[in-house]
């Protein structure tokens, strides 16, 4: 892919030059340039002729003596002209002319054999009085660039050229395969006035012979372009391949359970492959993150299911063998401890539920709740149970859902009727800060020992499991307010103990 990618930028400017033109242009306008220093020297010959001995210099043209004659002529831009119309016989020629022009008839035909070009002199009616042809007498003033001469211009145009059949244009010949001629007319001067003008035609090499002439270069740079694209290709080709190499085998790693090989990520020539392994390594980390979790959750699971489990078990096997022999009060003490460990069983994988919603959240639209609402709908139930809660809230909107803030409350609200003690009392702060709400959820309860401090956000740590706690509820309100982007920490005090929520505004 990157080798024709390379051949076709490469080929992309020489299809530009064959569209347009460019480079017959050029052929045509050297054959142009050629014919115009021929002319020029002969219109020179002829205006000497003319003039005869001892005559003055020709009048200087406006830029002094240099009047240079660029070539003209584009295929892109001009357009070919018909063939010329066959040349019938005029007027007399003019005697003068005729004298003038007598001696360039052999020069112009001895010339023919190495420029190859056909050469007309003519004069000011637009006979031919000196050809390098048998065409001496006729009458071209009809053709356009001999008349746009004698009126005083010079004049270059293409125009289609008659090819014989039985003489056909080969690579190696002197024949010209084009197929149109150069026809370049040059008017001749004396005192200001024109006296005549020099007709001249040759047909352009083709691009086929200009290609011929340098077929060995020609294929000599082909093949060192080709060379050259097939080394970038696979330069190309090695700098991508290796770091997408590198990337395979970390990927590769991964499927496999492992981790990434070590060692620092170096940047490579591309980019895309620097960020996929990136990816590709923060996901290993993910996943490792994730499996740890997964580990440990599923120990502390165990453990937690194992106590109950294992005293509900003890208990049934005791009534399934003695039940017979029990007093109804034994019976019932030990039905009521199997119905205690099923209620904290369920507890257990409620709270579970709620805990795994609230670590691994799916996409929620933006949502937003005034944080005075729901502390208000939240301490309801608690006030009507007996906890006193005073509330100092200033206006202000959380960016998280109302029911997620109202479940955070409830656990504290729920902790502090837990282990603040008797007769304790709450305290609830809002305030808006820079980009967040601070809520404060205060008691004057026991407060919480420095040893235990640490841990009152770990999973299943409590105080209270004869109470039916089972230490998911802190857990809990922190994955939720991560999920949500806010936070919430244990803050220093005395008495008691105080929550700092941060909730995103």
């Amino acid at each position: 892919m990157l080798l024709a990618a390379s051949l076709l930028i490469l080929a992309a400017p020489l299809g530009g030059i064959w569209l347009l033109r460019i480079y017959e242009s050029a052929l045509v306008r050297q054959t142009e340039t050629e014919l115009i220093g021929q002319a020029a020297f002969i219109a020179a010959s002829y205006r000497t002729a003319w003039a005869g001995p001892g005559a003055p210099p020709p009048v200087p043209g406006p830029e002094g003596q240099w009047t240079p004659r660029p070539a003209t002529l584009d295929l892109a831009r001009d357009r070919v002209l018909p063939p010329a119309p066959a040349a019938t016989r005029g007027p007399p020629p003019e005697p003068r002319a005729l004298t003038a022009a007598a001696a360039l008839g052999p020069v112009l035909a001895e010339a023919q054999r190495v420029t190859l070009a056909a050469m007309r002199v003519l004069d000011r009616q637009g006979v031919v009085v000196a050809t390098s042809r048998e065409e001496f007498g006729l009458y071209l003033a009809a053709l356009e660039e001999v008349g746009v001469a004698l009126s005083g211009n010079p004049a270059a145009v293409l125009r289609t050229r008659l090819v014989s059949p039985d003489q056909p244009p080969g690579i190696t010949g002197i024949s010209r395969p084009a197929a149109f001629r150069v026809f370049v007319a040059q008017p001749v001067t004396e005192g200001g006035a024109v006296i005549g003008a020099v007709l001249l035609s040759r047909t352009p090499p083709s691009i086929g012979q200009a290609l011929h002439g340098k077929r060995w270069e020609i294929g000599a740079t082909a093949a060192a372009l080709l060379l050259l694209a097939a080394g970038v290709a696979l330069f190309t080709a090695t700098t991508v391949s290796r770091p997408i190499g590198a990337v395979t085998a970390e990927a590769r790693a991964v499927a496999a359970g492992g981790a990434p090989p070590p060692g620092r990520v170096r940047g490579s020539a591309v980019r895309e492959a620097d960020e996929l392994s990136a990816a590709i390594r923060a996901m290993a980390e993910t996943l490792r993150r994730r499996a740890d979790y997964i580990g440990a959750f599923a120990t502390e699971v165990s453990h937690e299911f194992k106590t109950p489990l294992a005293a509900l078990r003890g208990a049934l096997e005791l009534l399934q063998d003695h039940a017979a022999t029990m007093t109804p009060a034994e019976r019932e003490r030990f039905v009521s401890a199997c119905i205690a460990d099923v209620d904290r069983l369920d507890r257990l994988v409620r709270r579970l539920l709620d805990l795994a919603r609230a670590e691994a959240p799916g996409p929620r639209p933006p949502a937003s709740c005034d944080v005075a609402e729901v502390v208000e709908d939240a301490a309801a139930p608690f006030r009507a149970a007996g906890l006193k809660v005073t509330a100092d809230l200033m206006p202000a909107r959380a960016a998280l859902p109302a029911e997620a803030l109202h479940a955070v409350l409830a656990n504290l609200f729920y902790n502090i009727r837990q282990h603040a003690g008797p007769g304790a009392s709450c305290t609830i702060r809002a305030e808006p800060g820079p980009g967040a709400v601070i809520v404060t959820v205060s008691d004057d309860g026991r407060g919480i020992s420095e040893a235990n401090a640490p841990r009152v956000f770990d999973r299943f740590f409590t105080t209270a499991r004869e109470a039916g706690g089972t230490g998911l509820g802190l857990p809990l309100v922190r994955s939720t307010l991560e999920a949500a982007g806010g936070s919430v920490s244990l803050a220093r005090t005395r008495p008691g103990t105080a929550f700092r929520l941060t909730l995103p505004a």
